[in-house]
């Protein structure tokens, strides 16, 4: 089972919401990887596989949130390819 996904004391929540207003995040504790859009669930898998972006993350809330941002695009009808 995927982790859960830990407060980083880098983010500011508040910042994402504002940002991005009430939407659904991948990670919804920091308020990072909107996926709401096709653009923004695009955006979101193209940064958590940024080393430097995974890297502040365990593996499993990567697996987490990487599995969030699969289910949004299959909902919305996006192919993204696989790492």
């Amino acid at each position: 089972m995927s982790g859960r996904i830990k407060r980083r004391e880098d983010v500011n929540p508040e910042r994402g919401e504002h940002q991005y207003g009430d939407v659904t995040f991948a990670d919804p504790v920091n308020k990072k990887y909107p996926i709401d859009t096709p653009e923004r669930i695009r955006a979101a898998w193209s940064y958590i596989n940024h080393a430097d972006n995974a890297a502040k993350y365990s593996k499993d809330e990567v697996e987490t949130i990487k599995n969030r941002i699969k289910r949004a695009a299959e909902k919305h009808g996006i192919e993204i390819s696989e790492d």
